[in-house]
């Protein structure tokens, strides 16, 4: 008889198999490890994660297949290819930076935050988010998408004793259950109608489904639709993210709005893109207005944070991110309507690479704020400039990146990608509302960044950076401006091969 697979491809596998092998290894040393070193867990999985990150080096040059059935090599369910490896890309390269944010809030948290727990919980979501955009048939799809879930469930209500943490974590839960049994109902109808999980079968036999099966079909599209529409937090699915970005860790939060997002639109770009082309008709006016109305609530909602100004920084950083995901939704919308479906998904690559560094450089600045103000407000920004220029400007650059302005040249050339992806489509009314969007959200981005540069009420105060903060501080600092000086770089390399 037979193997039903191919010999695995340990290669195209490697980086999201070094994430989930080094959260194994941090569990059992943590049985081992005495109170005094337990920080080497942390600087382990930093290792960990700087190891599989650099495993995307090899597969840059090359399309890679493993999983595939047997006489058919052409479908397979794990697939390394150019959107592959930008997402892994980005999901790695900000678990890196968010373990470097953790390593300080951990020494900072004490016994709160209990070390091997957490570090194998966050790098087993760190392997089933970079498992997610390899996967091509949809069972792998969903397991990746739990996979990187449930542990960030955890995550968000680890912290002992914070009612507000636990709060959080059960309405993360309670949303993101919903969201998995929408789409596991969806999918279960493409797959009665279809007789196929892999993308590329359920491409060509959904076009042919007899009349009987069109309405089970169409229905499956939908509930998928939704399902991942929660993943992405697009409106009305955003309900979630203030309260669980504010009771998170601040890592943690950090790496929702960037590596949570990853996973959410990696996904939904391959059951719309790659496996419903034909459905576009549905869900291509379905993501139109959804991207209107993310970016619209998200932007009003950050806005009103700023002119409250006893509210929490990271809260208004989450409503931004509600209205940069509705950014992000528009190329996937204009894929539909385009006669170049490749570049509009190369435009949301482009801008999601663009908002994951300086979001993730954002929440760096915020965790240094944190450290001496515990609530985090916005109104304790008000003199950043005078205890830590750097800091501060790079926060100030930060801001005017998200809102697109210069010198943050990537924001603007990221902005203006997504605009045209809309127009070349004929999507010219989302096009407007986009442009509305971007005067609203500017309000509140510089208001922020004025407020650094103000006199402190009560004279600055200094204190020391810790090395892992000020590393990830830095990094995400150079990524900006280097991808500033050179923004056509970002486009060459989400250059994606997915047709």
């Amino acid at each position: 008889m037979s193997s039903l697979v191919q010999s695995v491809d340990w290669l195209a596998i490697a980086p999201p198999a070094i994430a989930a092998v080094v959260g194994l290894v941090v569990l059992v040393a943590d049985l081992f490890a005495g109170e005094t070193r337990k920080p080497l867990l942390g600087w382990i999985s930093v290792a960990g994660l700087a190891a599989a990150t650099l495993m995307l080096l090899p597969l840059l040059d090359a399309d890679r297949s493993t999983f595939c059935l047997v006489g058919d090599t052409g479908v397979c369910s794990y697939t390394a290819d150019r959107f592959t490896l930008v997402i892994q890309f980005l999901v790695l390269g900000g678990a890196l930076l968010t373990a470097l944010l953790s390593v300080t809030t951990l020494k900072d948290e004490g016994k709160r935050l209990p070390e091997g727990e957490y570090w194998f919980l966050f790098l087993s979501s760190a392997a089933g988010a970079a498992l997610l955009p390899a996967s091509r048939d949809l069972a792998t799809l969903v397991v990746a998408l739990e996979v990187a879930s449930l542990p960030a469930f955890a995550l968000v209500g680890l912290r002992q004793g914070d009612r507000k943490s636990s709060e959080a974590a059960l309405k993360f839960f309670l949303s993101s259950v919903t969201a998995t049994a929408v789409s596991l109902l969806g999918i279960s109808f493409v797959y009665a109608a279809t007789g196929t999980l892999h993308l590329t079968l359920v491409a060509e036999r959904i076009q042919t489904v007899d009349g009987q099966f069109h309405t089970l079909a169409q229905t499956g599209v939908v509930l998928t639709l939704v399902g991942f529409a929660f993943k992405t937090a697009a409106v009305p699915f955003h309900f979630w993210v203030p309260d669980t970005y504010v009771g998170a860790p601040l890592p943690i939060a950090a790496y929702l709005s960037v590596i949570g997002k990853a996973v959410g639109f990696s996904g939904l770009i391959l059951v719309t893109v790659v496996a419903l082309p034909s459905y576009a008709d549905v869900w291509g006016p379905a993501l139109a207005v959804l991207a209107a109305l993310t970016m619209t609530v998200g932007n009003v909602g950050a806005l009103r944070q700023q002119t409250t100004r006893a509210h929490s920084a990271v809260r208004l950083l989450a409503w931004s991110s509600v209205g940069q995901a509705g950014y992000l939704l528009v190329p996937i919308a204009a894929a539909a309507y385009s006669d170049d479906p490749e570049k509009s998904i190369g435009a949301t690559l482009a801008y999601a690479l663009m908002y994951g560094a300086v979001n993730l450089g954002a929440f760096a600045v915020a965790a240094l704020v944190g450290r001496a103000h515990r609530l985090n407000r916005v109104a304790d920004y008000r003199g950043l400039y005078a205890s830590h220029p750097l800091a501060a400007l790079l926060l100030g650059f930060f801001l005017l990146c998200l809102a697109g302005l210069p010198p943050g040249i990537i924001g603007l050339f990221a902005k203006v990608t997504v605009f045209a992806a809309a127009v070349d489509a004929g999507l010219g009314w989302l096009a407007v509302v986009m442009a509305v969007n971007v005067v609203i959200a500017l309000v509140y981005y510089l208001q922020w960044t004025a407020l650094l540069f103000r006199t402190p009420e009560g004279g600055p105060v200094r204190h020391r950076l810790p090395a892992p903060l000020t590393a990830a501080i830095a990094l995400t600092g150079v990524i900006g401006i280097a991808l500033s000086g050179a923004p056509q770089l970002v486009l060459r390399f989400t250059d994606t091969g997915l047709f």
